[in-house]
């Protein structure tokens, strides 16, 4: 899909004063606002695999480079691991970030990721063996497809040794994509379909890339017109998720959401920096889901900063997080219109 940059432009004025303040571009130059494949942010390979038949899979994020990251967690319910080692008191560089399926039980396709990436050659190394930094988050979609068919080790090692073989940035029902949803307020019956989306943009010489997992309890709008969510018991038109919360009695929430957003810049940020980058990105989130972090949500966002270290640019991290928001904005309206709707 072609993805209008008119919304983008609205914040240029902003950004420019500020990408010119922390000498990115020289003064006097008029930086422009260009959009870019996902694919040309260095640093990180990604590659899927997945379960068309039981709806879930997974998606792995490797950097070729150990990278800085960090972690913002909005959404009542997160299921995740490893997230402490990227702390910025820890600091520990990431090999790689695995977004999937399956709720906590997903989790163990990170085991798989950590085995190729160690026969790889790719790790901490320890003096006795090398220990690879895999971070992941997973997305709950035990209720579209099977429920007892989650990712395993296997689906983590096929997706990472993808990753190895290509970088396969691919919008839709894809890897970790495979089983999300939206507008789950009245349950999966009004539900309707969603994936994984990606955006990115390049303002001088500041790159970056946003991928996005949408499965959210809201509804979904883009600049203000709602494009996917719950619909009506007949599924011939949308109903409301907000009308429909507030109508709701007691905490017993439908709790089977998530969205996972994850955040590649080349900007040579410290890891505090990044976890502001990510809670600013979140302002995405907000603009397009409603409701938002729910405590049937277990959204999460990370900031990661990618490639070698003498290939960074300095960046003002306010322009920045403006710029990951809008973005954020933009592959959430991918993961929509690249899914198979209809189911």
């Amino acid at each position: 899909m072609i993805v209008k940059i008119n919304a983008m432009k609205q914040i240029i004025a902003a950004l420019v004063g500020v990408i010119l303040a922390s000498g990115v571009l020289a003064r006097g130059q008029a930086p422009e606002l260009q959009r870019i494949p996902f694919s040309a942010i260095q640093g990180v390979s990604v590659g899927n695999a997945q379960d068309d038949a039981a709806g879930t899979g997974v998606t792995v994020f490797r950097l070729t480079v150990p990278g800085r990251a960090a972690v913002a967690v909005f959404g009542g319910g997160p299921a995740s691991r490893e997230t402490e080692t990227i702390a910025p008191e820890r600091n520990h560089p990431l090999n790689a970030l695995v977004f999937s399926g399956g709720s906590a039980y997903g989790l163990a396709a990170s085991g798989g990721v950590a085995r190729c990436l160690e026969e790889h050659g790719v790790g901490f190394d320890t003096g006795i063996a090398r220990v690879p930094i895999v971070c992941q988050s997973c997305i709950y979609d035990l209720g579209y497809g099977s429920a007892t068919v989650r990712p395993d080790e296997q689906m983590g090692h096929t997706a990472c040794e993808a990753s190895f073989a290509g970088n396969d940035p691919c919008s839709g029902n894809v890897g970790a994509g495979t089983g999300a949803t939206v507008g789950k307020a009245a349950g999966m019956q009004q539900a309707q379909k969603a994936g994984i989306g990606y955006a990115a943009a390049q303002m001088g010489s500041l790159r970056i890339g946003v991928a996005v997992v949408l499965n959210s309890f809201g509804d979904i709008y883009s600049h203000g017109k709602k494009i996917a969510g719950m619909l009506t018991p007949d599924r011939s038109a949308f109903a409301d998720s907000y009308t429909t919360l507030l109508h709701t009695a007691g905490d017993n929430l439908f709790t089977a959401n998530t969205t996972l957003v994850a955040v590649f810049t080349n900007g040579d940020f410290t890891p505090a920096q990044l976890r502001h980058l990510a809670q600013m990105a979140s302002a995405g989130l907000a603009r397009c889901i409603d409701p938002v972090f729910t405590t049937a949500d277990g959204d999460t966002i990370y900031a990661v900063s990618v490639g070698d270290e003498q290939h960074k640019v300095s960046a003002n991290l306010d322009a920045a997080g403006a710029l990951s928001a809008s973005l954020v904005e933009e592959a959430i309206a991918d993961a929509v219109y690249s899914a198979k709707n209809g189911s």
